[in-house]
């Protein structure tokens, strides 16, 4: 990507889920996109930007063009303890779903700081943990991007389970179930499947991602 100096450069903005394994990897996404001209939004929140503050450093010692933008979570607004803003540190599937609603209360504050860029967005590169971010790409008129850290197979599953509804009458949550369309006997149970398909509450946020 090669960018001329008096052109404006191109405006990723990147938001990942607040978990390590999710963080890490659009961390090195944002470098790239940086060290190829484009100008970089790493949207966080405090205590989660507390926990890559070398990576920030470092960003800044290298004169990257990426922004690291902390907004603040309303932990206490949805039931959780202040500072609570990452997967480690909640405490069972209750909270995981207070967290993930969390999250969906950065619209307007990110809304907000991208509508005061000089360089407006181009486009918007989320997780697939924060589907909100789907109704910012809408706002603003741009194409939304979504990274999934998940594996081909893995994901094929999970639409299948949620598309054919394979658990909606399952009582026994160790029953092994056939996963259909393979070519292959292929079976699951409820209890290891992942958590937005056995957890109560999780329901829209499972339709919201598949």
């Amino acid at each position: 990507m090669n960018v001329r100096d008096d052109t404006p450069k191109p405006h990723f903005v990147l938001v990942p889920f607040m978990a390590q394994g999710h963080t890490i990897p659009m961390i090195d996404m944002a470098h790239l996109l940086a060290k190829h001209g484009a100008m970089v939004s790493f949207i966080t929140t405090p205590a989660n930007a507390s926990r890559i503050e070398s990576t920030i450093d470092r960003a800044r010692e290298l004169n990257l063009p990426i922004h690291f933008v902390a907004l603040k979570l309303h932990c206490v607004e949805v039931g959780l303890p202040e500072g609570c803003e990452s997967v480690d540190k909640v405490l069972g599937k209750e909270q995981v779903k207070m967290l993930v609603d969390a999250y969906s209360m950065l619209y307007k504050p990110l809304v907000s700081y991208l509508h005061a860029q000089s360089n407006p967005p181009s486009c918007i590169i989320s997780d697939l943990c924060q589907p909100w971010t789907g109704d910012v790409a809408r706002d603003l008129g741009i194409p939304r991007l979504m990274f999934n850290g998940f594996c081909a197979f893995s994901s094929l599953c999970r639409y299948i389970i949620h598309q054919e509804k394979i658990f909606e009458d399952i009582s026994d949550d160790n029953r092994l179930i056939v996963l259909p369309g393979f070519p292959h006997c292929l079976e699951v149970t409820k209890a290891r499947s992942p958590r937005n398909f056995n957890s109560p509450g999780f329901e829209q946020f499972s339709a919201k991602i598949l």
